[in-house]
């Protein structure tokens, strides 16, 4: 190891624990100067959103959304992208899913109906993420900011499309029509009650198959390599043999499908109708995930819980504690983007100092 750098597990472990451990503690500085206890606060959210099993459930809910938005980020991110198109993404995943649904959703049985949206989630998202990459291969644009403007243009474009031609006649809801019960995602609560009624389903089985899935395409497989190869260095990449375009926009066709299939989750799980501002920021958390998990699947999986904690928790303890708004969660994954994303090497030096003494003793000598 280079006395310079750090060891895998420090990097992929300690360095994400203590960044998060630093945003904690200033939510807690928060939370005292709000009137509030910290520790009881803490006890609150803890016991909401993990203890009981009900709580448990709607946590696991929303980690199946995050899972998808962070595998999307990440995705990209291995290819050194920095794809922030996920919100927009989604949103258009939702529409793929809500036009095929009422296409077909009195016509088909589940077995060809959830399929069905889920490819039409996964190749809307992936079609608006397609020019966002093509103009970062080919004409040299920021993918940054293409995505950033691609979520503008997606919620207007949703917004026109929705109020416009979605909303059923003479109903006020800026929504579609409610899909048919051959639409609706299994229900974990039927195989397992102690779950409690929640709108937990089998997307969060489906997110653990992407995570495994992801994994071993990274870990095992040229194709990964090659994705790796182009976000560590384009040039060497290039000269491996790698053609570095078609990598580009394939990555971020893989990334905005992954962003599409967040839709079946929120949709099809839960609402089981289009609605206005449906994602909830759900492609921004993608992005915290991706960054507190460093890419890593089971990292992926414990910060999407985390997350999903978050709101869940946070819900419960804004009802239970009327001095902590629920706004202050938002604040609190702020802290988390921050700590772990622009300050994610904060605490390297004094790590490597931990691990490697002599590193000290040579830059004095």
């Amino acid at each position: 190891m280079k006395t310079t750098e750090l060891p895998r597990w420090a990097s992929g472990f300690v360095l994400p624990v203590l960044n998060l451990l630093s945003a904690l503690l200033v939510a807690a500085l928060v939370i005292h100067l709000l009137g509030e206890s910290p520790v009881e606060s803490l006890q609150i959210l803890v016991n909401s959103a993990v203890i009981n099993p009900e709580g448990l459930s709607y946590t696991l809910f929303y980690a199946s959304t995050f899972v998808f938005t962070g595998l999307a980020v990440s995705v990209a991110m291995k290819a050194g992208l920095f794809n922030i198109g996920a919100e927009g993404q989604m949103y258009l995943g939702g529409l793929g899913l809500t036009l095929a649904m009422l296409s077909f959703d009195a016509t088909l049985s589940p077995w060809l109906l959830i399929p069905l949206g889920m490819l039409g989630s996964a190749v809307f998202g992936a079609a608006w993420a397609f020019l966002p990459g093509y103009l970062q291969a080919r004409r040299g644009s920021h993918v940054v900011v293409t995505t950033i403007m691609f979520n503008f243009i997606a919620a207007n474009l949703m917004n026109w499309l929705i109020v416009g031609f979605l909303i059923p006649e003479g109903d006020q809801n800026p929504a579609s029509r409610t899909f048919t019960e051959a639409a609706a995602m299994p229900r974990l609560f039927d195989w397992f009650p102690a779950l409690g009624d929640t709108p937990l389903n089998i997307s969060f089985l489906l997110a653990i198959v992407a995570l495994v899935i992801y994994g071993v395409v990274m870990s095992r497989s040229p194709w990964g390599y090659k994705l790796q190869a182009t976000g560590l260095n384009q040039h060497a990449a290039h000269y491996a043999g790698v053609r570095i375009s078609r990598m580009i926009i394939v990555a971020m066709l893989i990334s905005g499908a992954l962003a599409g299939l967040a839709a079946v989750n929120s949709i099809m799980g839960s609402t089981h109708y289009l609605s206005l501002n449906f994602p909830a920021g759900a492609g921004f958390v993608g992005i915290a995930i991706a960054l507190m998990g460093r890419q890593n699947p089971v990292g992926i999986f414990l910060s999407a819980v985390l997350f999903g904690a978050l709101i869940q928790g946070g819900f419960d303890l804004s009802l239970e504690k009327p001095n902590i708004p629920q706004e202050t969660f938002i604040f609190i994954q702020g802290l988390i983007i921050l700590f772990c994303g622009a300050m994610e090497n904060l605490y390297a030096p004094a790590v490597l100092k931990l691990i490697n003494p002599s590193t000290k003793a040579r830059k004095k000598g």
